[in-house]
C-alpha cells in the first residue's frame, strides 16, 4: 500500500490546519469550565460541518476518499493542536455517527444522523460499566419489553460528553442480545452523575450515568446486523479514534521539543547542538513515522475490510498510545523548565497520553488478543 495522498485529500488536510489554528485563536478547548468547554465543543463541529470531515468513515470508500485513511491524518492535524476537541468530537461524529450510518434504520438516520452531521446534535457512547473495557465482563445494563416501550436499568461509568450529549447510544442487553438503547438527553429516569476530573483531557466531559426504570420507545433501539459483533466494533472505532489523537500528541511533543532546541541556548549554543540532544528528536521522530505508517496500514486494512484489520488496529493502538507517553516524556526533557510549567503540547500529551494505554481495548488486554491471533486461537 502506498500511503501517498492524493491533491484533493492534501488540499482537504490544509483546511482542517486551516479552520483548527484559526478557531483556536481565542479559545482553549483544554479548558477545565464545562460550561466553556461545551460551548467550544458545538462551536468547532458547526465550523468542520461545513466542510467533508464530519461523513470521513461513515459512508462508502470512493476512489480511495472517504474512509478512515482519509480520516486518520485529519484526526491528527486536531489532535495536535485540541487533543479534548478531538476526543469529544470524534466519540460523537465517529462512534455514535457510526452506530447510525452501519445499523440505524432510515428514521434512526433522519433524527439524530442528519443533524449530527450539520454539527447541529451532539452524541456520546456508554459502554463502559464496572471496568474501562468490556472485554471480560458481560454487560449488567438491561432492558425488557413493556408494550411498545423498553424499560432500562444499569449504570454506565467513563462516558465522553455525558453530561452534555443531546442523545447517548447506551449499550445494553435486551432479549438475550446486545443492543443499543438512544436515550435523549433529560429522559426519565436517566441520571447524570458528576463530571470526572482526570489527569488529562481536561477539556473533554467526562462522567458516569444511570438508568433507572429508564423508558424509551421501541424505535429507539439499534442492532447490528446478523452476525457482527457489536461491542467488538464498537471498541474497534474507538481504538481508531485514540490512535488518531495518540498520532496528533507525538507530533506537538516533538514540534515543540524541536522548536525549542533551535532557538533555546544553553552554555552560549543552542540546545539541539548536543548530540544528547539530538539523538532523543532523531528516536522521537523515528517513533513518530513509525507510529504514522504503522496507523494508516490499520486503516487502510479498515477500509479494505482486510480479515485482519482488528489485530492490526490493536498493534497501531498499542504502539501509538505507550510511544505518545514516551515522545512525550523525552519532549519534556529536552523543554526543561519550559515544559514543566505547562501550557504547552508536550506536556498535554504526557498527562493525556495515559487515557489511550487504559481506554478501548488496553494495551495489556490488546497484546493478548494480537498474541491470540498469531497462534490462531482466535
Amino acid at each position: 500500500m502506498n500511503f501517498d495522498f492524493s491533491e484533493k485529500e492534501r488540499a482537504f488536510f490544509t483546511e482542517i490546519k486551516a479552520l483548527i489554528k484559526e478557531f483556536l485563536k481565542d479559545r482553549d478547548p483544554e479548558t477545565r469550565d464545562g460550561v466553556k468547554a461545551e460551548e467550544y465543543l458545538r462551536q468547532a463541529l458547526g465550523v468542520l460541518a461545513q466542510t467533508s470531515y464530519p461523513t470521513l468513515g461513515l459512508n462508502t470508500v470512493q476512489n480511495g476518499w472517504g474512509g478512515l485513511l482519509t480520516l486518520m491524518p485529519a484526526m491528527e492535524i486536531i489532535a495536535r493542536y485540541a487533543p479534548s476537541l478531538l476526543l469529544a468530537m470524534e466519540m460523537s461524529n465517529r462512534v455514535f455517527g457510526r452506530t447510525l450510518a452501519a445499523w440505524g434504520t432510515e428514521n434512526h438516520k433522519a433524527q439524530y444522523l442528519e443533524p449530527l452531521l450539520k454539527g447541529e446534535l451532539l452524541g456520546a457512547v456508554a459502554l463502559s460499566e464496572q471496568a474501562m473495557n468490556v472485554e471480560n465482563d458481560p454487560l449488567a445494563t438491561s432492558g425488557v419489553m413493556d408494550g411498545d416501550q423498553v424499560v432500562i436499568n444499569g449504570s454506565k461509568n467513563y462516558v465522553v460528553n455525558g453530561p452534555i450529549a443531546d442523545s447517548i447510544a447506551v449499550a445494553g442487553r435486551l432479549d438475550n442480545e446486545d443492543v443499543l438503547f438512544l436515550v435523549p438527553k433529560g429522559a426519565a429516569g436517566l441520571v447524570i452523575g458528576e463530571r470526572l476530573s482526570t489527569l488529562g483531557f481536561e477539556g473533554a466531559i467526562i462522567s458516569g450515568l444511570e438508568l433507572v426504570d429508564c423508558r424509551i420507545s421501541a424505535h429507539r433501539v439499534i442492532k447490528a446486523e446478523s452476525g457482527v459483533d457489536l461491542l467488538g466494533t464498537l471498541r474497534l472505532w474507538e481504538n481508531q479514534v485514540l490512535i488518531g489523537a495518540a498520532l496528533g500528541m507525538m507530533k506537538g511533543s516533538f514540534e515543540s521539543a524541536r522548536d525549542y532546541a533551535k532557538t533555546h541556548k544553553s552554555g552560549g549554543k543552542p540546545v539541539i547542538a548536543y548530540q544528547e540532544v539530538g539523538f532523543k528528536l532523531a528516536e522521537m521522530l523515528t517513533l513518530f513515522q513509525t507510529a504514522e505508517l504503522l496507523a494508516f496500514r490499520a486503516a487502510w486494512y479498515a477500509d479494505d475490510r482486510k480479515k485482519d484489520a482488528v489485530p492490526m488496529t490493536l498493534c497501531a493502538k498499542v504502539f501509538c498510545s505507550e510511544n505518545a507517553e514516551q515522545v512525550a516524556s523525552w519532549a519534556l526533557q529536552i523543554l526543561a523548565g519550559a515544559g514543566y510549567s505547562g501550557g504547552n503540547a508536550a506536556e498535554r500529551a504526557y498527562r493525556c497520553a495515559k487515557y489511550g494505554q487504559i481506554a478501548g481495548v488496553s494495551t495489556e488486554i490488546a497484546r493478548m488478543k494480537i498474541g491470540d491471533t498469531t497462534l490462531g486461537v482466535r
